[in-house]
């Protein structure tokens, strides 16, 4: 009994009984058959519930929210339903896949009731026929999914979930807003094997990559050696630049005749004694 109505019926009852007192007998009898009957016929529903109201066993109507009367004895309220958004967890353990391997899956559903007549009158109990329903579309789903579908793209499966749970679940008058999925557990002793194969996969990724990257670094070694085979000189001037490399982090100077420059190119060396038309005098330079 809400609130209001309870008011109402203390304020009849102690009327009666003040009237029976002062010898008012048969008003205050009044009074009292008045605070039953209120009692019995004045309901009140929230703003989030609907009141199915049967009268003489046939529909009389879904009453709410607020302050409603019923006729007592001849109506009855058979169902009070709540239109705010539920939410139901279910779970499939060890449902198999498409390719054979059994997953535990957690999931959550929300829903929410938008017709309290046929929730009320279609079935039995929506709330078990919900949760039953989310079960037995959530193994289908799996069935149909390979593992890594499975666990790569939710967001998929959720869709598929809510637009397949929502099919069935429309016709009882409950609307399913969306699932989502919570957690996929697999046998520890496949995790481990996925876990090498994953291993394996980087690995073959970074040889791939290593490969490539030595094609490309071979490719630009051969365009080097044609441009060092038509220019002697280029070779010489990489030649002194890599004696100083290897010198100058040292710290001290380091005299180095020419000649040894031009032993490690003798073609270039003796280019260039014929462009200048004699021999090449090999002078000692400095090289810091």
């Amino acid at each position: 009994m809400n609130m209001i109505t309870l008011f109402i019926v203390a304020v009849l009852g102690a009327l009666g009984a003040l009237l029976a007192t002062l010898g008012w007998l048969g008003l205050g009898i009044a009074f009292g058959v008045a605070a039953a009957l209120v009692a019995l016929s004045l309901k009140m529903a929230n703003t989030w519930q609907k009141f199915v109201v049967l009268r003489a066993g046939k529909l009389q109507g879904v009453k709410g929210p607020g302050l409603f009367m019923i006729i007592p004895i001849v109506d009855n309220v058979v169902a009070v339903i709540d239109e705010r958004i539920q939410t139901t967890a279910f779970n499939a353990e060890q449902a198999l896949t498409r390719d054979t391997v059994p997953v535990n899956v957690d999931a959550i559903i929300f829903w929410r009731v938008h017709n309290a007549q046929k929730a009320a009158l279609a079935i039995t109990d929506y709330r078990q026929a919900i949760d039953r329903v989310a079960q037995t579309s959530l193994r289908e789903m799996i069935g149909s999914s390979l593992l890594a579908a499975l666990l790569s793209d939710r967001r998929a499966a959720d869709r598929q979930l809510c637009e397949d749970i929502g099919r069935k679940t429309v016709e009882w008058g409950v609307t399913v807003s969306s699932v989502e999925i919570r957690d996929v557990a697999i046998p520890v002793a496949l995790q481990d094997a996925m876990s090498r194969q994953a291993q394996a996969e980087r690995e073959k990724q970074a040889r791939i990559i290593l490969g490539t990257a030595e094609a490309e670094i071979a490719g630009k070694f051969v365009e080097a050696a044609r441009i060092y085979a038509n220019q002697p000189g280029a070779l010489q001037l990489r030649a002194m630049n890599i004696i100083y490399e290897t010198t100058k982090e040292r710290g001290t100077t380091i005299l180095i005749p020419s000649s040894m420059v031009d032993s490690m190119n003798p073609a270039a060396a003796v280019a260039v004694a014929l462009t200048t038309g004699g021999t090449a005098h090999a002078v000692p330079e400095p090289v810091h």
